[in-house]
């Protein structure tokens, strides 16, 4: 019993943080709005620490490469098995609107944020590239940061042995905020739970308003996905060893998604969650940073409720065939631009609703299911990284690759010797 909590310690007090928080916002109500500052500490720790945490992951683990075809083998499973497991939770999600259709007329909304409208060349631009060095420090510019780490990961590897020096201190970056990481998930029970808090106290209420049967509709598909379809994936890369080390090991991503809404603060519980996995380092660091602005099983289903509930609040049929083929064309587009942080952007909603032609009245009700399914849908795209990468191991390093690696051990509250 005394081995068991010393090596689950941290993760049983991260979910009593958690429960105690969910408690208090049922209790107190938007009351607990007094809570949200702590959150947005433990939040902010994870949002600075995670930049330089996935440059050094990324550009460690390309510029540490033998010269070879390893990288490009990675890259091109990768990119089949993102676009796989999105178009998967696209058509699971288009069944689940067919069998339970939703009907309800939902009534408009003002808008809480502002939307710029920019040229669609403008945004591609801002999302692949910065126009200063400085922006790429800056969690909104993930993707150009993760393509800049990858640009200088291969300078590396091209240097040689001239670079080598260079070599050694991304290795030693990387290793030094792995340790950072650990001391800010010291924080997570106090941060986790008020985030919890005021999730529940603020947001909770709004679940049983006008949207709770398209909101309904997301949950329960989502909660299958979650349950069912990882545990396939799991099953799939490691038989049923990997069904249970990945969900032993998937708890603090977890709750750190649905804590934090953001797929990029959860990177950081990922990649540990794949050491303990036992997924290649080259794997994980490629993988999992890309994953979270990349991969997004989440925003996928969401983005088929989406349009299902403005197709109802107009009054057309979301069951033709060209409907359906531009619907999956959207979501993978939605599914790559959709940045990792909170809320962010509302991109998706205005690409799709362009996409179909419907008026701009069709964007507050978007705009209010993706923000009310924020949680789930960070819990789909987060920890589906981490299934992903387990896939992406399995078909590059053979049926066995789980033997091939060494487990580490766990000490004292569940960290990694």
């Amino acid at each position: 019993m005394n081995n068991f909590y010393k090596n689950y310690s941290g993760i049983i007090w991260l979910l009593t943080g958690i429960l105690c928080g969910s408690a208090a916002g049922l209790v107190l109500g938007k009351q607990v709005e007094v809570l949200k500052p702590i959150g947005d500490i433990f939040l902010n720790l994870l949002f600075t620490a995670v930049i330089p945490l996935v440059f050094f992951a990324i550009s460690s683990a390309i510029a540490g490469l033998d010269q070879g075809k390893k990288l490009s083998r990675i890259m091109a499973v990768m990119s089949l098995v993102f676009l796989a497991t999105v178009i998967i939770s696209a058509c699971l999600t288009m069944v689940a609107v067919w069998i339970f259709p939703i009907h309800e007329q939902l009534t408009s909304a003002p808008l809480t944020e502002q939307v710029n409208k920019r040229p669609w060349g403008n945004q591609i631009t801002q999302l692949f590239t910065t126009g200063e060095f400085y922006e790429l420090l800056s969690r909104k510019s993930m993707l150009a940061m993760i393509i800049f780490s990858v640009i200088i990961g291969f300078g590396a590897l091209r240097a040689g042995e001239k670079g080598a020096s260079f070599t050694r201190f991304l290795q030693s970056g990387n290793e030094v905020f792995k340790q950072v990481f650990i001391i800010i998930m010291k924080l997570g029970p106090v941060g986790l739970g008020a985030y919890f808090a005021y999730q529940v106290g603020v947001f909770g209420p709004q679940l049983f308003g006008a949207y709770a049967r398209s909101l309904g509709l997301y949950y329960a598909t989502g909660a299958v996905y979650f349950v069912v379809f990882f545990s396939l994936y799991a099953f799939i890369a490691g038989g049923i060893k990997g069904v249970r080390t990945y969900w032993r090991n998937n708890i603090i991503p977890s709750a750190t998604a649905v804590g934090t809404c953001s797929s990029i603060a959860t990177i950081p519980a990922n990649m540990d969650a794949a050491k303990k996995i036992g997924i290649p380092a080259i794997i994980a660091n490629v993988t999992i940073p890309l994953g979270g602005t990349l991969h997004k099983d989440g925003s996928s289903i969401s983005s088929i409720i989406k349009m299902a509930v403005v197709f109802a609040l107009f009054g057309k049929s979301f069951n033709s065939a060209d409907v359906v083929i531009l619907a999956l064309a959207m979501t993978v587009l939605v599914s790559m631009v959709e940045g990792g942080i909170p809320n962010g952007g509302y991109v998706g909603e205005l690409l799709f609703i362009a996409a179909y032609g419907f008026p701009p009245e069709a964007l507050p009700p978007a705009m209010i299911i993706g923000t009310l399914v924020d949680p789930m849908a960070t819990l789909l795209n987060a920890t589906g990284d981490t299934a992903a990468a387990m896939l992406i191991a399995r078909f590059t390093e053979g049926k066995g690759w789980m033997e091939k690696t060494e487990l580490p051990e766990l000490g004292v509250e569940g960290e990694i010797i």
